[in-house]
């Protein structure tokens, strides 16, 4: 994947969720700057996503939710970085 614009991703996540760990790892084969955030740190969060985790939003916007299908984030990933190269700043 070309790193001429690196999505900005965040992996909301709890401890001990092993479905988390599996998102981590699969998400850093694609883009090793992730932001990681631990629902349970944060009552509204921990409200907004209990059971959803792991969540994985890509440029402010929620792509995944519970288990991470690698076929599409790799499609979404590549739709992110045409989308991103086609703005102007």
């Amino acid at each position: 994947m070309s790193s001429a614009v690196s999505p900005q991703i965040v992996l909301y996540t709890r401890q001990g969720c092993h479905l988390c760990d599996d998102a981590e790892v699969l998400v850093r084969k694609f883009v090793s700057d992730i932001t990681l955030v631990d629902i349970d740190n944060d009552p509204e969060l921990t409200q907004k996503f209990n059971t959803c985790v792991p969540v994985v939003e890509i440029n402010g916007k929620v792509r995944f939710r519970g288990k991470v299908s690698p076929m599409l984030l790799k499609r979404t990933l590549a739709a992110e970085a045409k989308q991103a190269t086609g703005r102007t700043s």
